[in-house]
Formats: C-alpha cells, sequence, structure tokens
C-alpha cells in the first residue's frame, strides 16, 4: 500500500525551479511542485500538499490535511510503520 502524507509548503528551492521546502510532521523535507505548480510558484507558499516519495502530488484544503494527519497519528499507535514514516525518531 502506498500512503502519501500532508505537508505545508514552506519555501521554494533556491537553484531548483521545480522544487520548494514542505513542512511535514515537524519535519522541512524538499518535495517535487511540478505536478502542482499552476502559474507562479510564490503562490505555492501556504498551500498544503499530499506528498509521496519526494513528489506533491495534489493539493489539499487545510482542514482535510489536518484530518489526514490525526488519522495518520492515530494508526502510528498500531502500526510501526506509520510511525516511521511520520518520522518518529529523526531529528526535528
Amino acid at each position: 500500500m502506498c500512503i502519501g502524507i500532508p505537508g505545508q509548503i514552506v519555501a521554494l528551492h533556491e537553484t531548483q525551479p521545480d522544487h520548494a521546502w514542505a513542512q511535514v510532521c515537524g519535519l522541512r523535507r524538499e518535495v517535487n511542485i511540478a505536478l502542482v505548480c499552476e502559474g507562479e510558484r510564490d503562490a505555492l507558499i501556504g498551500c498544503w500538499v499530499l506528498i509521496h516519495v519526494g513528489f506533491a502530488l495534489s493539493r489539499l484544503d487545510e482542514q482535510e490535511a489536518l484530518d489526514t494527519l490525526a488519522a495518520l497519528h492515530a494508526m502510528e499507535e498500531v502500526e510501526a510503520d506509520v510511525a516511521l514514516f511520520l518520522g518518529a525518531g529523526e531529528s526535528r
């Protein structure tokens, strides 16, 4: 099963135009934004996106993102792989 996780775009990559930085569960991760960028890149700052294997696949509204994160955190208590996916144990 493939899982996407919500993240919020917090900055644009300085040298790669198809990349940005997303805040995901307290961690900053580089993501490819080519699939969700529809015009000015600056408009993505603050947007929530669904991320899978380093690619922002689609945009999410904030409530959908927060609901998905809450469900993933609830799953983390019973499924160790979800905890790893959410970044448990990584420095924040």
